[in-house]
């Protein structure tokens, strides 16, 4: 029984019954329903009638198997707390239907478990990956191995070329300890996210290297991304400082959201005369009026974009060579920080 007659057998239209019922060719159907392919206007519009009128659906599994495509996608990206990062899953998602590629989302709790999801996204058949987690050269070279293109989102290949789209935190951090060190500041305390996380080590070292060459340094403690990090973590160094902390660089915007509100209510403190205080990213509640933090926004339009272009590239024409698109981040001077 061919797979047309199978379906029909179950009650549901096929391909050859639409074109059938509109008059006019089974390829002339496909290619109605096959982003980017020419059919003239009326034609298409008898296809789309006799389609709503059979409630056919074209079978995107089936049509995978003539394409060899499973127009899928995965995406892999951390699940801590962080408010960043459904800005960039949403964007992500937009630009990538928009091409008729649906997405698979494989949700890390750390960076250190990817070898546990890359076992699962080898089952889907993807067509890429676009990942927001750090790869090491084995799992590099396992994309690799498989055919399957990939395009780093806020990392960098390491130890084998990969293409990457990365916001620049290096000038980011260092425009915002040039800014806090103008302004008098002398004792610094520095809040990082987990260990395994390559953008937060990446900001945390830029922030640290920039103050020992303005002759200042600084203490850090490790969080976790969240609201709480920001609270648990400004009492350890007002412990440590003995009070004495003037000024605190967050590694993203929600910990810096936490330390303020943990600087004003626990310790009464006034935020910025008493502390500063600076996050990153430039998501959308550090705006809010009852904090409007000072922090670098990260360019996610542009860089989303740029992500699925290269990724659409890759899967399209697989012998493209990688390459590194940086994009520089926006200072966003806001309520919480004083700089000079």
């Amino acid at each position: 029984m061919t797979s047309a007659s199978h379906e029909r057998s179950k009650g549901r239209a096929t391909s050859y019954d639409v074109a059938r019922h509109a008059g006019v060719s089974q390829s002339a159907v496909s290619r109605c329903f096959k982003k980017g392919a020419s059919v003239a206007p009326r034609t298409r519009e008898k296809i789309l009638a006799s389609a709503r009128a059979l409630n056919y659906y074209p079978n995107a599994i089936a049509q995978g198997l003539i394409t060899k495509r499973s127009n899928m996608v995965a995406i892999i990206i951390s699940s801590l707390t962080n408010l960043y990062y459904p800005e960039v899953l949403s964007e992500l998602t937009q630009r990538l239907s928009v091409k008729g590629i649906r997405v698979l989302l494989f949700s890390l709790a750390a960076e250190s478990e990817v070898d546990d999801v890359l076992d699962q996204v080898w089952r889907y058949r993807v067509d890429g990956a676009i990942v927001a987690a750090r790869l090491n050269p084995g799992q590099l070279a396992a994309f690799a191995d498989r055919g399957v293109p990939v395009v780093l989102y806020n990392r960098i290949g390491e130890g084998l070329p990969a293409a990457s789209v990365c916001c620049d935190s290096t000038s980011g951090e260092h425009a915002l300890v040039e800014g806090l060190v103008e302004a008098g500041h002398r004792q610094f305390g520095i809040i990082a996210g987990p260990s395994d996380s390559y953008v937060g080590e990446e900001r945390v070292q830029a922030a640290q290297k920039r103050l020992s060459q303005l002759g200042r340094e600084a203490v850090i403690v490790r969080g976790n991304y969240d609201y709480e990090s920001g609270d648990t973590c400004l009492r350890e160094l007002m412990k440590i400082t003995r009070r004495k902390l003037d000024a605190l660089i967050c590694a993203n915007d929600l910990m810096a959201i936490g330390a303020i509100d943990c600087a004003r209510i626990n310790f009464e403190m006034d935020v910025p005369r008493e502390l500063s205080i600076v996050g990153f990213d430039g998501v959308g509640p550090a705006k809010w009026l009852a904090y409007q933090v000072t922090t670098v926004r990260q360019p996610v339009r542009r860089m989303t974009e740029a992500a699925v272009s290269m990724l659409i590239e890759r899967i399209e024409q697989p012998g493209i060579l990688p390459e590194q698109r940086l994009f520089a981040g926006e200072l966003l001077p806001g309520q919480s920080a004083r700089l000079g």
